[in-house]
């Protein structure tokens, strides 16, 4: 199956000059989004996942699914202040500032074997902040999956990511 030709691109979406890779259009096909899980979870099955970590808010929609299949548990990374028990946070650049994500103090431990799924890689700040949540509470085992990767976009942040090979399904 064509997943790139199932992703839709949004002209000048957030704002001028971007491309906006929208998935919805890959969700709303069931045989689409079947085909979608069911790739990522052949490539970590087999490797012991116990957490899967999904990023807020499209690395949620794939990432309980992948974790149902991995029989694993979901652990969620949302912006800040939307967990309601103690949080680890971390701070990350943006183009225009700053932001923050959080996962809940109990989330993982030190044994759990993550997967931290999304559904964009674009500069990798997100991701390196997830990673560095991660690192915080001592996982050692940690693998990445997004459905897309924007590898026109080269910088320090997705350098950090390599080592960790990173797996995607459409790369642009």
């Amino acid at each position: 199956m064509d997943l790139k030709n199932m992703i839709r691109e949004v002209p000048d979406f957030p704002t001028k000059g971007i491309g906006f890779k929208d998935i919805t259009t890959l969700l709303k096909d069931q045989d689409a989004l079947r085909y979608t899980s069911n790739r990522i979870v052949q490539e970590f099955r087999g490797k012991n996942i116990t957490k899967v970590l999904g990023i807020e808010s499209r690395g949620f929609i794939l990432g309980g699914l992948l974790a149902y299949e991995l029989n694993a548990g979901f652990v969620p990374v949302r912006k800040k202040g939307k967990l309601p028990a103690e949080t680890l946070s971390e701070s990350y650049q943006l183009e225009y500032g700053t932001d923050s994500i959080e996962i809940h103090r109990d989330a993982l431990s030190p044994d759990d074997v993550v997967l931290i799924h999304d559904d964009l890689l674009a500069t990798g700040g997100t991701t390196n902040a997830v990673l560095s949540l991660v690192k915080k509470v001592g996982v050692s085992v940690i693998y990445l999956s997004f459905i897309c990767d924007l590898s026109f976009i080269k910088n320090e942040f997705k350098e950090n990511l390599e080592v960790y090979k990173p797996h995607s399904l459409v790369s642009y």
